[in-house]
């Protein structure tokens, strides 16, 4: 039967090559490649949880040192949100992806019921829906009677179609984990300079422009990892959250600058 390599069918449809797409399908002996929905997941899990991390922390820094206040204070406050806004975020998540799952699993016992004791209504509306995307009301027909007669597979089907549900293999505990731990490390980026700061002379004399450098390069970098989520270039992705970044940081800075003057 027919499989594909999944990543050398995205490369050959990025760059609309048709001979490297059919090189992608490839006839061979073995069950069809599934997708890595798994690590897929959990790449948008670090890219996110990190993005929040590098973002909020450094807007902290960046009005704690608009403010004038003394490193100490920078490393006071950017650990409170590192820890705070993680446990925040880990727990939002956790709570969310459950809440979800639980949402998935009723409408799916639902439609369990409904094929098992209702089936002629059903088949009518998995035709309606077909009929509603262009398919002929014969074919549609056709297609519905075979799909029928599996059930599992015909409830994955009405799952997608009629509900918009895809269901994934999801762990609230695994995605809280992986948000709070990619908050913890992209968010230390901003105060690590006022840490070595405590050790390394030259750090402790340009400390929010050498927090300011990394917490850009790193911005960067996450906005480049975005891809393998969004499938954008890379260099506008990394730009853009550069961008992104530093506007909400020059905000933080201006406002606490302001305040310092006003207090």
């Amino acid at each position: 039967m027919f499989s594909r390599n999944l990543d050398k069918a995205k490369e050959a449809f990025k760059n609309k090559d048709v001979e490297a797409a059919k090189k992608a399908h490839q006839l061979k002996k073995r069950s069809y490649e599934k997708h890595n929905t798994e690590q897929g997941q959990y790449i948008k899990n670090v890219v996110y949880g990190g993005l929040d991390g590098i973002i909020t922390t450094f807007a902290v820094v960046a009005g704690v040192a608009g403010a004038a206040l003394s490193p100490g204070v920078v490393l006071i406050m950017g650990f409170a949100n590192l820890i705070a806004d993680g446990l925040s975020m880990a727990i939002g998540d956790y709570l969310s992806t459950k809440a979800e799952i639980k949402y998935k699993e009723l409408e799916r016992e639902r439609e369990t019921w409904e094929v098992e004791h209702y089936p002629e209504g059903e088949k009518i509306e998995l035709i309606e829906l077909y009929t509603a995307k262009g398919m002929e009301k014969e074919d549609a027909v056709t297609v519905t009677e075979i799909i029928s007669k599996n059930k599992n597979t015909w409830i994955d089907i009405m799952m997608v179609e009629e509900l918009g549900i895809i269901e994934e293999d999801e762990s609230p505990v695994k995605n809280a984990l992986v948000t709070f731990t990619s908050f913890v490390i992209f968010g230390f980026i901003p105060v690590l300079a006022y840490v070595l700061s405590r050790f390394i002379p030259y750090f402790a004399e340009n400390t929010f422009i050498i927090a300011s450098v990394l917490t850009g390069a790193t911005l960067f970098t996450l906005g480049a990892l975005k891809v393998k989520v969004t499938e954008e270039n890379w260099l506008k992705s990394g730009l853009e959250m550069l961008i992104v970044g530093g506007l909400a940081a020059t905000a933080a800075y201006i406002i606490g600058n302001l305040l310092s003057a006003v207090a």
